[in-house]
C-alpha cells in the first residue's frame, strides 16, 4: 500500500522537539510505501547527526519554507500557505497513493492533504495534533470574526470529509464530536513517548550529567519545552523566584527557547535558583527528564489549551519523574486518577510555589508518584504501540473504501 503523508514540520531524534512521526513513520515504512510531504525547516536546526533524517524506507519530498516561533502573525500565515501549495502540487505530480495521512498542525497541511484526496479519490487520515483554529483564535492571532467563520468551516469540512480522525487527546476527541462527528470514526491516539531513548538515562548518566552542569546536591524542578506566549512561563519564573529564599538548595531549570527566553534571562541574572538550559536533542532529554525531581507542564488559563497532549508529559512520567500540570482537563484527570502528579492552577504563582515547597518535603511521596507514572506510561504511552494503532486505522481507511 503508498501512504502519502502530508506533515508541515518534519523532525528527527537529533533535533530539539518531539519526534512522534518519525517514529511512526519508521514503523509504517516496514510494510508499506510511504511518501513525506513537508518542509526543510528543521534539518538544519539538528543538534547532533546520530540518526538519519528520514527513517529507512520512507521517501521524503521537501519544501525550502522558513518558518520559527519568534515569527509575526502575517509571516507564519505566508509560511502556512507556502506549504500548502507545495504539498497540494507535489501531492498532484506523486504516484497515486491508496490513502493520505494529513497531520494538522498548521490545518492548512489538512486542508492540502483533503484537497488532493479529493482530486486523487483516495481516502485520508486526519490527525489532530492541536485544535485550530480555536487555539489561535484563542491566542488572538486572528482578531477578524469573518476570518474565524471561514476557519471554523474549514474545520469542520475537514472533519466531515475525513475517513477517520485522530486526536491526540481525550479532549480533542470530545471537542470533534461535539462538532456533530460520529464517534465511529474517531480514534484517541496519544503523543506518547519513545521508551528505546527513555532507556538510555541510566542512573550513570544522571550522575554524569549532575557532575557536568554542577548540580551535585541540587534538587531540581524542571520545565523543559518552548518558552511560548502560551505556556504561562512567566508564572514559572514569579513561582521559582518566590521559592528561593527558603529553597537555597532548589535549581529550577529551564530548558528550551522561544519568545519568554529575554524574561527567564533576567530571572536567571538576578536568582541563583534558576538556570537556563540551551534546547537538547530529542534522544537526550530523557537524562534531564530524569535528573529532576518533579517536572511542571504549564499552560495558560484558556478552555483550547486544556485539550493539549504535551510530549514533556509523557516524556516525564516514561522515566518515573512525576510531573504538576496546569491545565484543568485531561492532563489533570490523568495525574489525579493515576496518582503521578498534581495540579496547580494557571496564572498562580504563589500556589505552584507552595505546592511545590510541600512536595519538596515530601521526597518519599514524590518517588512513589514518579513509579506509579512509569508504570502507567509503559502499559498507554509507548510510541511503537500507538503506531501500530495509526496503521490499523490507516489500512482500514483503505480496506472500509474498497
Amino acid at each position: 500500500m503508498h501512504i502519502a503523508v502530508f506533515s508541515q514540520y518534519h523532525t528527527n531524534p537529533d533535533c530539539p522537539a518531539t519526534s512522534r512521526h518519525y517514529t511512526l513513520l519508521a514503523h509504517l515504512a516496514r510494510t508499506h510505501r510511504v511518501s513525506l510531504i513537508t518542509t526543510r525547516t528543521w534539518e538544519s536546526q539538528r543538534l547532533t547527526q546520530q540518526f538519519p533524517w528520514v527513517p529507512e524506507g520512507v521517501e521524503m519530498r521537501a519544501a525550502e519554507v522558513p518558518y520559527h516561533n519568534k515569527m509575526g502573525v502575517g509571516r507564519r500565515a505566508l509560511a502556512f500557505g507556502q506549504y500548502a501549495a507545495y504539498a497540494l502540487r507535489e501531492g498532484l505530480r506523486l504516484e497515486k497513493p491508496d490513502v493520505i495521512w494529513g497531520i494538522s498542525t498548521p490545518l492548512t497541511a489538512a486542508w492540502a492533504a483533503a484537497q488532493v484526496a479529493r482530486l486523487r479519490r483516495v481516502p485520508w487520515v486526519f490527525e489532530v495534533q492541536d485544535l485550530w483554529p480555536s487555539f489561535p483564535i484563542a491566542m488572538g492571532a486572528v482578531p477578524n470574526k469573518i476570518a474565524q467563520r471561514r476557519l471554523f468551516a474549514l474545520e469542520r469540512g475537514l472533519y466531515a470529509s475525513a475517513k477517520h480522525i485522530l486526536p491526540l487527546s481525550p479532549d480533542m476527541s470530545h471537542y470533534v464530536e461535539a462538532l456533530g462527528i460520529s464517534s465511529a470514526k474517531i480514534t484517541t491516539v496519544l503523543n506518547g513517548t519513545d521508551f528505546p531513548l527513555a532507556a538510555t538515562a541510566t542512573d550513570a548518566a544522571v550522575m554524569a550529567l549532575r557532575q557536568e552542569q554542577g548540580l551535585i546536591g541540587r534538587r531540581v524542578v524542571l520545565y523543559a519545552g518552548t518558552f511560548g506566549r502560551a505556556n504561562d512561563i512567566p508564572t514559572l519564573v514569579a513561582a521559582a523566584e518566590k521559592m528561593a529564599p527558603s529553597h537555597p538548595d532548589v535549581t529550577w531549570l529551564f530548558m528550551g527557547h522561544g519568545f519568554h527566553e529575554p524574561l527567564i534571562q533576567a530571572a536567571a541574572a538576578r536568582c541563583t535558583g534558576i538556570c537556563i538550559i540551551a534546547p537538547q536533542p530529542r534522544h537526550k532529554v530523557f537524562t534531564w527528564f530524569k535528573l529532576a525531581e518533579v517536572s511542571i507542564v504549564s499552560f495558560l488559563n484558556l478552555p483550547v489549551l486544556d485539550a493539549n497532549s504535551p510530549a514533556k508529559f509523557y516524556d516525564s512520567l516514561a522515566v518515573g519523574t512525576p510531573v504538576v500540570v496546569t491545565n484543568n482537563g485531561w492532563t489533570k484527570k490523568w495525574v489525579e486518577d493515576y496518582k503521578c502528579g498534581w495540579y496547580t492552577p494557571a496564572g498562580n504563582a504563589s500556589t505552584m510555589a507552595s505546592c511545590l515547597s510541600d512536595l519538596l518535603a515530601k521526597p518519599t511521596a514524590l518517588k512513589q508518584a514518579g513509579e506509579r507514572g512509569r508504570a502507567t506510561a509503559l502499559l498507554r504511552f509507548d510510541r511503537k504501540v500507538i503506531a501500530a494503532d495509526v496503521q490499523k486505522v490507516i489500512e482500514s481507511a483503505v480496506s472500509n473504501t474498497n
